[in-house]
């Protein structure tokens, strides 16, 4: 009698241990997320370096340790792709890829382009591994003012 009594319990905490383990794509990559896009850099788009830089994506480790990005890919819904060279982010660490020109920093990554990428009116952001698996995506529309925390 007390089996019969103990194995609904035992099922019930057998289920609830196995969903512990179930990774969400962001999570199976250490934690790393698209955090905030800024895709309408302030003033007017007039192609400039500086406003150019004004748009970024802000990608976000929320894992306890380092995550190489070596050979992820950022892209928009038109397929423009940012690869990661070489890099780690840190634990508990954010960095920007900005649109423009500039020199590489621990925070700051720069695509080098010389027009825009995101879309004011509407587009997404996703973050890919080397082997195409999608980490995380981040979508807005024009409800959303000039920026989207994710």
């Amino acid at each position: 009698m007390r089996i019969r009594a103990a194995l609904p319990a035992l099922a019930g905490a057998v289920a609830l241990a196995s969903t512990a383990f179930l990774a969400t794509p962001a999570q199976a990559a250490g934690g790393v997320t698209i955090y905030r896009v800024w895709f309408d850099s302030p003033g007017k788009d007039d192609g400039s370096n500086k406003s150019l830089n004004a748009e970024w994506v802000q990608i976000k480790n929320n894992g306890s340790s380092a995550v190489s990005l070596k050979g992820w890919i950022l892209k928009d819904a038109s397929n423009h792709r940012y690869t990661f060279p070489n890099v780690k982010i840190g634990a508990h660490k954010a960095m920007k890829v900005h649109t423009g020109r500039g020199k590489d920093t621990t925070a700051d990554k720069y695509q080098n382009r010389r027009w825009y990428v995101w879309n004011n009116t509407s587009d997404t952001a996703t973050l890919t591994k080397s082997n195409g698996s999608k980490v995380d995506s981040c979508s807005w529309t024009t409800r959303d003012p000039s920026d989207k925390y994710c």
